[in-house]
């Protein structure tokens, strides 16, 4: 009996530290993993118990001056709420002008291995860090921490943006989500100017050459000097036109004019067969290319096209009566340009159109930009977190200053984010809807928008000309409302709107296309700058197909199929 006790307590000893393992083993398991150190949980918005810090490279815009007195790049109100709210301390390890400056310094980095903790890229230098085995996987991260809106966003691209990001079955980067009319490039024009020499918008490009001229030839600004601009183009290192790598915000760009002869150069499109051909090789794009030539000739393009420091200095300082560019113009250069001369009236316009009649847009990729996390870093789910919080709180903001000194921003939104919030904006002004209306969260921006409206827009509600907005009121603001209801509201009317065939790399292009792209440049500026002849074209075609270009285009026509 004795020995039958001490079998049964053996056992029930053997059990209870069976048990006692299991619970160990149970509570080494709840331990929290790299990604939860610090946040014991998977909140979206959750913040650090202890800080933790953030490095990561900054493109700056030299000619902002819009930080308040003692704000840098580093410490402004975008990065304090960022520390306030998740504990997230952020610092620029290296900052470079936006544009050129910017990239050439993120492949410095690459090539180098030498990165910060984070960064903003483009496609082909998100796929050169992938394919270098820079980058954390952040799929589990993304699952885990991404807002219910941020996971919406992704969503209403029906996978276009995860796609664009997803390597071998992983997640190395977080997506812009964007709005599709940031790759329309539309006419601004000085409408006071117009009116002043008795003229109406352009709608043809016979109509453009006459207002260029007019706006070069009449003084449209009075001061008695033959100093005026009719088209503004762009700046050194910037682009003629849009292309299927940098799809969308392409200020000061000629777009429109190689639109109206139903050019795209720099996107793939379909021939008549349906197979793939790249837009620039084509003899629309050479046709427009001659007319670009004739009118820079003629003196209506600005002289300084591609070696001017700053495309908005004209613009800014009233020189110019004539640009391209997105519908976002409120928020640059314009403020300044209205600080300058409160009577600068610029208007917004879908023009010029084709023989047809048509305003052709090519479309830009729902993401063009994307945030990295280098490999290794402790916590890669950070990043995910600061965009969360950025889609939910940027109406708090002061707008006065640029969302771009958000650290490592992209834009994350619905794809017809300005086109849906121009009309609710119309709809209240003239009162045909109400605030309450308006309910989807995801145009985070709407209510803000709403509650606003009226604080810059100056009765008559229906005229959009400069004198009927108060600026003054709140720079911000209005910078904000004006980019809607001028910008944003043209492209309420029916477009062509022109899709890549795809917008991202084929495998030749990765060793071929930095080449073929800068033959294209300096060939296309030298036409137009009358450097080279418009037959210059012809052999710049045979060019390209021999370098590379016809074997690129095979392997479009597979990625088709």
């Amino acid at each position: 009996m004795v020995k039958k006790y001490v079998l049964i307590g053996m056992a029930f000893l053997l059990i209870l530290l069976s048990a006692c393992s299991n619970t160990n083993v149970a509570e080494e398991n709840k331990k929290p993993t790299a990604v939860d150190q610090g946040n014991e949980n998977t909140d979206p918005f959750g913040k650090y118990s202890e800080t933790i810090t953030l490095n990561y490279g900054k493109s700056v815009d030299p000619t902002d001056n819009s930080l308040p007195s003692g704000d840098t790049p580093e410490n402004n109100q975008y990065s304090r709420y960022v520390k306030e709210q998740l504990n997230i301390d952020t610092k620029v390890s290296w900052q470079a002008a936006t544009g050129t400056n910017y990239d050439q310094k993120v492949n410095l980095a690459i090539s180098s291995n030498d990165l910060p903790d984070a960064l903003v890229v483009k496609d082909t230098q998100l796929r050169a860090m992938v394919k270098a085995g820079q980058l954390e996987d952040l799929t589990d991260a993304y699952n885990k921490y991404a807002s219910p809106a941020m996971k919406s966003y992704m969503e209403r691209t029906e996978g276009v943006s995860a796609d664009a990001v997803t390597f071998d079955g992983k997640m190395y980067a977080m997506p812009s989500i964007q709005v599709q009319s940031d790759g329309v490039h539309q006419l601004w024009i000085r409408q006071d100017w117009l009116e002043k020499l008795g003229l109406e918008p352009p709608q043809t490009i016979e109509d453009l050459e006459k207002v260029a001229r007019a706006f070069v030839e009449q003084d449209p600004d009075g001061n008695g000097q033959a100093d005026t601009i009719g088209i503004a183009g762009q700046q050194n290192g910037d682009r003629l036109y849009a292309n299927f790598l940098e799809s969308t915000n392409n200020t000061y760009g000629l777009d429109p004019i190689f639109g109206a002869y139903k050019s795209y150069p720099g996107f793939w499109v379909k021939d008549d067969a349906g197979n793939p051909v790249y837009g620039s090789i084509l003899p629309e794009t050479k046709e427009a290319l001659a007319k670009l030539r004739d009118m820079y000739a003629s003196g209506l393009i600005d002289q300084e096209l591609g070696i001017r420091k700053s495309a908005s200095e004209p613009v800014i300082s009233g020189k110019a009566g004539i640009f391209f560019a997105p519908w976002w113009m409120g928020y640059g250069p314009l403020p300044d340009a209205i600080k300058n001369d409160p009577g600068a009236n610029w208007q917004a316009y879908l023009l010029p159109l084709d023989k047809d009649g048509e305003f052709n847009a090519h479309m830009g990729a729902p993401s063009t930009s994307f945030v990295v996390v280098r490999k290794g870093y402790d916590h890669p789910e950070a990043v995910i977190k600061m965009l969360n919080l950025l889609i939910r709180d940027e109406a708090k903001f002061d707008i006065a200053v640029p969302i771009g000194h958000y650290p490592l921003r992209v834009p994350m939104s619905y794809t017809d984010e300005s086109e849906y919030s121009a009309a609710a904006l119309q709809d209240i002004l003239s009162g045909s809807k109400k605030p309450e209306d308006f309910t989807d969260p995801g145009y985070k921006l709407l209510a803000a928008d709403i509650a606003n409206v009226k604080k810059v827009k100056k009765e008559p509600y229906d005229n959009m000309d400069i004198q009927y907005w108060d600026p003054q009121a709140d720079l911000g603001v209005w910078s904000r409302i004006y980019s809607l209801l001028v910008g944003s509201s043209s492209l309420q009317k029916d477009y062509n709107k022109v899709y890549s065939v795809l917008y991202s790399q084929t495998k030749t292009m990765e060793s071929r296309w930095a080449n073929l792209r800068k033959l294209e440049d300096e060939t296309f500026l030298k036409i137009i700058m009358g450097a080279a002849p418009i037959d210059e074209f012809d052999t710049f075609v045979i060019d390209w197909k021999k370098q590379g270009g016809d074997k690129i285009t095979e392997e479009v026509k597979e990625y088709m199929k």
